[in-house]
């Protein structure tokens, strides 16, 4: 399939034969009709390539969303990027037709918001664009610079079904095969929406892994918002941790309503405030276990294995005072 990309500017005329002058400049003076009609057309297209500033108010954000919902932290945080270096990459957006002066979003939602906290006008690109070019440059803008997780990528993917658009248009918007759209509308047709927004975007979380949680949720044959919402109550988790701590949670629901030994739980990584993996515990039927991964950073493991026989020690005399204080 050919992806059309909507964000080159049409070419200038090509020189007439044996001159240099653009063909544009050999035309009569005063053109006639369908010349003029021509020229306007043209100029319409030139002037939607060109980036204005638009009042925030004027553009609406409805629309197929291509992410979960970003929190009031993550607006905070590009509002003050933006305070301090400018808006760096336009919006853009498409006219409304039946309301001059008003646009409609296709790309740019958290940075629009973020212009919406501080009270500056948008710099955006105008594009007057069908629906299915809308979803196409929403799509492609994403794939470029923004590494949708799996999860958005099969929310927005049941998002445009339900829409009514073509499944081609699906396939080239999120740059996926057909094998991959029906895996994506499995998993988001088995786990109930609540449950994907308790978890979050979960980026290091793949395919087989949210596979893993939809058919588990299947089987588990009921609602599990109420498991989601007890294994996310902790605000400190990653979206990743949170998605563990639910995965672990249904498949043991899953395995003692069949009577069945539950399976061992998924690791559960130990990260940094910036995200640096340090240490996963997991846990068996016959032991917890710490385990430093390679990856990680070499001195904290060498420490480790000196001073983890004190720190241990110390754990435990600190274990036990807790339960004296019970």
């Amino acid at each position: 399939m050919t992806r059309r990309n909507l964000f080159t500017p049409p070419a200038p005329p090509a020189p007439a034969p044996g001159t240099d002058a653009p063909a544009e400049a050999l035309r009569p003076r005063f053109p006639n009709t369908g010349a003029m009609s021509g020229m306007k057309s043209a100029l319409r297209d030139l002037s939607s390539n060109a980036m204005r500033e638009i009042a925030p108010e004027m553009i609406e954000e409805d629309g197929p969303k291509d992410r979960l919902p970003f929190t009031d932290a993550d607006v905070a945080a590009l509002a003050d990027s933006i305070r301090q270096h400018g808006q760096q990459v336009p919006i853009l957006v498409r006219p409304l037709p039946d309301r001059p002066g008003h646009y409609r979003i296709v790309y740019g939602r958290r940075r629009l918001r973020a212009l919406r906290l501080l009270g500056i006008a948008a710099k955006a690109l105008v594009r007057s664009v069908s629906d299915d070019e809308a979803v196409l440059a929403q799509g492609q803008e994403n794939a470029q610079r923004l590494d949708p997780s799996f999860i958005e990528k099969a929310l927005f993917a049941g998002e445009l079904a339900g829409a009514g658009y073509d499944p081609a248009i699906i396939l080239d918007a999120l740059a996926i095969d057909k094998p991959m759209l029906s895996r994506m509308h499995k998993v988001a047709r088995s786990i109930p929406a609540p449950v994907i927004g308790l978890i979050g975007p979960a980026h290091g979380i793949g395919r087989r892994r949210w596979e893993d949680l939809a058919d588990a949720a299947k089987a588990h044959g009921a609602d599990i918002t109420a498991l989601a919402q007890a294994a996310c109550a902790d605000p400190a988790q990653t979206s990743e941790d949170r998605f563990a701590r639910v995965l672990a949670a249904v498949l043991t629901a899953v395995h003692t309503a069949s009577g069945r030994a539950a399976p061992a739980a998924p690791a559960l990584p130990v990260r940094l405030e910036d995200g640096t993996l340090v240490a996963e515990i997991s846990e068996t039927a016959r032991a917890l276990i710490l385990r430093l991964p390679k990856t990680g950073p070499a001195e904290f493991t060498r420490w480790m294995r000196t001073n983890a026989p004190a720190e241990l020690v110390r754990l435990y005399a600190a274990w036990q005072a807790t339960r004296g204080a019970d």
